[in-house]
């Protein structure tokens, strides 16, 4: 097995190295815009992943893109794959995953992260601290489910949308592409693309 290099070393980066840690994975090089002074986990910085000569770099290492920002990541995501092939999946040990779901690659399941059965999941997205994601749910590409969310049963989320802290979406919902849902709103009917969701009950913003 290669050692893994993180694309993006901020917050979001450290909680992925924690997760490929708790495998016994080795992480051991990140790409960065400039190095970085706050580096916690001691990696070598290997430069700009625009750069063409990084990327022949990390011809060297399995890679992983730890970016957050749901856009950002796609971005670069689908350029590095063109290049190097498929990214990992992040697992954390204390992730709980049916073994029927159907995942794409470049995914994070952080800690406490529960998957139930028959669930499909796209590519690059991004299943955080115990968020909670129920049977036959489907989650599009370089989607962001944040810590504590619960989707219950069925909900479909579209590509690229963002799922915020504690929210809560009633079973059978269809969240359309490019939404933001804010923190601990209770989402009750069908969210159309590129909306902008809070509160309980859910309101427009």
């Amino acid at each position: 097995m290669h050692n893994i290099a993180l694309i993006g070393y901020s917050g979001h980066a450290f909680v992925v190295f924690e997760t490929f840690f708790s495998q016994g994975q080795i992480v051991s090089a990140y790409t960065d815009y400039e190095e970085k002074n706050n580096n916690p986990y001691a990696l070598k910085w290997l430069g700009n992943e625009n750069d063409a000569s990084v990327v022949e770099k990390l011809k060297d290492y399995s890679y992983f893109v730890s970016i957050g920002d749901n856009k950002l990541r796609k971005k670069i995501s689908e350029k590095l794959y063109g290049i190097l092939g498929k990214p990992e999946i992040a697992l954390h040990k204390t992730a709980i995953i049916s073994r029927s779901i159907n995942s794409g690659y470049g995914n994070l399941f952080a800690a406490g992260t529960i998957i139930n059965p028959q669930v499909k999941i796209g590519n690059g997205v991004i299943c955080n601290t115990g968020s909670i994601i129920e049977h036959e749910c489907e989650i599009g590409d370089y989607v962001h489910i944040a810590p504590g969310a619960t989707l219950c049963g069925n909900v479909k989320v579209g590509e690229e949308s963002f799922v915020g802290a504690n929210s809560v979406i009633k079973q059978g919902i269809t969240i359309g592409k490019n939404v933001i849902i804010g923190a601990g709103a209770v989402i009750v009917k069908n969210v159309n693309d590129n909306s902008i969701i809070v509160g309980n009950p859910q309101r427009i913003l």
